[in-house]
């Protein structure tokens, strides 16, 4: 599957979710909803996805983990937060540099609107 079509398919399962549960739950309920949601639709996904770096020669095992990883092509990281802010971006586009994804999610449930919470962020390679 192609990113993009990967993307629009998590879109569809997050604003089931978002729909559903609305805002103002933590992140650890979202995440369990949305692997929930992603299996009904037969989207393939690993979440925690232990991802390890390196630092002067010297490996770092598990050094963060993914909050999924989809069709091995797209990063998805969950947020339950007030506001998105540029470390969370940051952080996103990290994950897909150590990972060699090209584009990710960053989806904040908090949001009034499931389209005010979501953000592409594109690694440039």
């Amino acid at each position: 599957m192609e990113e993009n079509r990967i993307a629009s398919l998590v879109i569809g399962a997050a604003i089931e979710v978002h729909r559903s549960l609305g805002p103002g739950m933590l992140e650890s309920a979202y995440s369990r909803a949305f692997a929930y949601e992603l299996g009904l639709r037969d989207i393939p996904y690993r979440s925690e996805v232990p991802v390890a770096l390196s630092y002067k020669g010297l490996r770092l095992e598990a050094a963060y983990r993914v909050d999924f990883l989809v069709a091995r092509k797209l990063v998805v990281e969950l947020k339950s937060v007030d506001k998105v802010r540029d470390e969370h971006r940051a952080q996103l586009l990290t994950y897909l540099r150590w990972t060699d994804c090209r584009l990710g999610l960053l989806l904040n449930f908090s949001a009034s609107q499931t389209r005010h919470g979501i953000f592409r962020v594109v690694n440039q390679l």
